[in-house]
Order: structure tokens, then C-alpha cells, then sequence
């Protein structure tokens, strides 16, 4: 009975509210991160993962003692430089011998971030099976917030408030038309891969299509939705172009490195509703780490979303690097020459809003990696963030100008 009073809410919510669907937020958002929760220590080899752990203070400690001894001695700056010059070739190299079959499907993609799918009549049930899942994760986020870990992390500004009720107020006075015109971005006056889609998503480092097929594989009941996907490893987009689901008609796949500002993009800026960054950003040097992000924030669309997922400070990741693999600050090279960085909840706040997007969302995700076999236990931690493109409504016909502005 108490789930289906949440689920009444949750509906009657998504009823008031006038923006679209998918970019419906609160104070505090709903975080789909899963709910099997450890509440029996001795029962913890039963499963292989936990969600939402809390950090014992030794551990906490003990991660942030690995850290200072992995990160003691630095690599040489001239190897530094080489790896930086050359990124493109040590990820080339890695797809030339893992070719598909290193990283699994994301699969959960759609369950962490439903704003990938449009929200139309072809996809409307699908966009429910979603935030009901997201509904169910209602209680586990409860215990997260509760329990909070107890590992160290950068203060950061407030998370952004939702929509006031004199905004919703506004928002009725403009008709679905002006709406729907608005999100379809500038007025197109050349042709370009996907320029007939009404809804355009562009995933970041798609390396041999893990991300890539899952998605078409949800939008082949959405045709008028195309997807862009880049990579700059050369035989990572040959892997995706090769792969017999891919689908010229709805997809288009290119080389592209998005630390080179100057290379254009086969779509104009202003086009993008949904941009995908997972664990992308945290191989690029941090001093290119912001100007990678104003870019993309060039090209969405007013209301578009950005979606992130990365490595998460004292990620097991970071805590198994040796001596001798640490280029700066949290920042380590593999040694097949790849590299990673490993972020705070306030370090990705920072960067997303100096480039003029809304936090939406903001969280770091804690689960606890168990190996069955060996009786190991490893901590995963993982940063997840929604953010929007301000959105600005002109109606130059009446004179009236409408304009949302999300603070943090």
C-alpha cells in the first residue's frame, strides 16, 4: 500500500509539471542505483555486489593511506608529455587487441539515465517501466542519505532547487507548439547526418559500441531519434562501424578527439538533446578536463541533458595502481599506457556549472565488489551526475519572453 501511494505521487507529479518528462527533478533526486543492502555482515559473500555501503572509518583510512603511498613517486615529465602527445595511439592499440570483447553491453544504461529515450507515444511505456524502477529505489535512497560514507570529499555549493511554483505557473501560458519548436533547436539550413531527427543524442568515447548498442537497440521503436557516437581510437569506431547492428540510418559513428576544439563536428552546435560522458572524462589530463566540457555544453540544445558516470575518489581502481603509475594528483597511467582519473562529488559540481549547466543530479555511488571464490572484498565508487542546458523560451511574435534560469 505504501508503494502504490509513492507511485500515485510520482504520477500526479509528472501530471503538473509542464517541461518534458525526462527532465523532471526534485531537491533531492530519486538515485537508481539498486537496493540490495547489507544488513547481515555474515552474509556478505552471498551475493557478488552491494548497494549504498558505508565506509568504516579504518576503511576510510586505510584508502586514504594506499593513496598517499601509490601517489608518492611521479612519473617522469617527459613520459608524462608522451603519454598526453600519444593518448590517441595507447587507446588504439587497446581496441586493436581487445577489439569487443574487454568491456561488457551497458545494459543499465536505461535504467540510470531514462532521459536517453525520447519521450513520445513510441517510447511513453518503456519511459514508465523506467521511473518505476527508479520508484522502487525510493527506499535504498533513503538508507544512502541516512548512511552517509564517511569517506573525505570536497565541499561543494547546493544542489539546485527545483522549479518554483510561479515558473510552473509560466510555463502554461506557452502552448505544446511553442514547446516542441523550442526543443527542435535552431532552424536547420543545411543538411547533416540525423538533421531529420526531432531527437539527437551524441555519446562521448563510445570505444567499440558498449553504450552504442544497447541504445539502438531501444530506438528502433523510436525512428525519428538519431544517435552520434565519436571516439578518438580510430579502430574503436571501425569496431562499431563493422558491428552488424549498426545502422547507418539512425547512426552515425565518427573519430573525433574532443580535446581538439577546432575540429568540427558533423552537426551543428545547439542540436543535442541528450549527451552521454561516461567514463570518458576521467581519462583526459585534468587541465583539459574543462575546456572538453564548455564544448559539449556548446552543443546542446537549450534543455538538453549531460550525462556523467565516472571513476569516484578511492575507487578500488585507484587503490591497486603501484608506485611509480602517478602522473599528478589522483591522476595514474595503466600500464598499457591509458589513463585515469578519479573524481569528488564536488570536483564534477565545479566543472559541470562553470560551463553554465544546472545540477540535476550529483551523487556518489558507494557498492561493495565481492569475490566469492577468493573471499575479497573490493569498494567500488562510482560519480553520477545529471545536468541541464539552461532553458530560454523567445516569443518575439508577442513580444513575450519566457526563460528559465536553475540556480545552484
Amino acid at each position: 500500500m505504501k508503494m502504490n501511494g509513492i507511485w500515485r505521487n510520482s504520477i500526479s507529479c509528472l501530471r503538473i509539471r509542464k517541461l518534458p518528462r525526462r527532465y523532471q527533478s526534485g531537491r533531492h533526486p530519486v538515485a537508481p542505483l539498486g537496493s540490495r543492502i547489507l544488513t547481515d555482515p555474515a552474509k556478505v559473500f552471498e551475493h557478488n555486489m552491494w548497494d549504498h555501503m558505508q565506509w568504516s572509518k579504518e576503511e576510510a583510512a586505510a584508502a586514504r593511506k594506499k593513496v598517499e603511498e601509490n601517489s608518492a613517486v611521479r612519473v617522469l615529465p617527459e613520459e608524462q608529455v608522451k603519454y598526453e602527445s600519444e593518448a590517441y595511439k595507447y587507446w588504439d592499440t587497446f581496441y586493436k587487441i581487445h577489439k569487443n570483447k574487454f568491456f561488457k553491453d551497458r545494459n543499465w544504461l536505461l535504467r540510470e539515465f531514462p532521459e536517453i529515450l525520447p519521450v513520445d507515444q513510441k517510447t511513453e511505456e518503456k519511459t514508465k517501466e523506467l521511473s518505476w524502477d527508479h520508484v522502487k529505489t525510493n527506499a535504498a535512497n533513503g538508507f544512502s542519505r541516512k548512511h552517509c560514507p564517511t569517506v573525505p570529499e570536497e565541499k561543494h555549493c547546493e544542489e539546485s532547487s527545483s522549479l518554483s511554483d510561479g515558473q510552473s505557473e509560466m510555463e502554461s501560458d506557452f502552448s505544446k507548439l511553442d514547446l516542441e519548436a523550442h526543443r527542435k533547436g535552431p532552424p536547420e539550413t543545411e543538411l547533416f547526418p540525423g538533421s531529420k531527427a526531432t531527437f539527437r543524442i551524441l555519446e562521448v568515447g563510445c570505444g567499440a559500441g558498449n553504450s552504442v548498442f544497447p541504445i539502438l537497440n531501444t530506438l528502433q521503436n523510436a525512428p525519428e531519434s538519431f544517435l552520434y557516437c565519436c571516439d578518438f581510437a580510430s579502430g574503436a569506431v571501425e569496431l562499431v562501424k563493422s558491428h552488424p547492428s549498426y545502422r547507418a540510418a539512425q547512426c552515425c559513428a565518427f573519430v573525433r578527439d574532443v580535446c581538439d576544439d577546432s575540429a568540427p563536428y558533423p552537426f551543428p552546435e545547439g542540436t543535442l538533446d541528450v549527451i552521454l560522458l561516461v567514463f570518458v572524462l576521467s581519462s583526459i589530463h585534468p587541465d583539459r578536463m574543462q575546456g572538453v566540457i564548455n564544448q559539449l555544453s556548446k552543443l546542446l540544445k537549450p534543455g538538453g541533458m549531460l550525462l556523467f558516470r565516472d571513476y569516484g575518489r578511492y575507487d578500488k581502481t585507484q587503490l591497486r595502481f603501484r608506485r611509480g603509475h602517478c602522473l599528478s594528483e589522483n591522476f595514474y597511467v595503466r600500464g598499457d599506457g591509458t589513463r585515469a582519473y578519479f573524481f569528488t562529488k564536488g570536483e564534477v559540481h565545479s566543472m559541470f556549472c562553470k560551463a553554465g549547466l544546472d545540477e540535476k543530479q550529483n551523487l556518489v555511488d558507494h557498492r561493495l565488489q565481492v569475490n566469492r571464490k577468493k573471499q575479497v572484498k573490493m569498494h567500488r565508487v562510482w560519480v553520477q551526475g545529471k545536468f541541464q542546458k539552461p532553458l530560454h523560451l523567445t516569443q518575439k511574435s508577442s513580444k513575450l519572453v519566457f526563460s528559465h534560469h536553475y540556480h545552484s
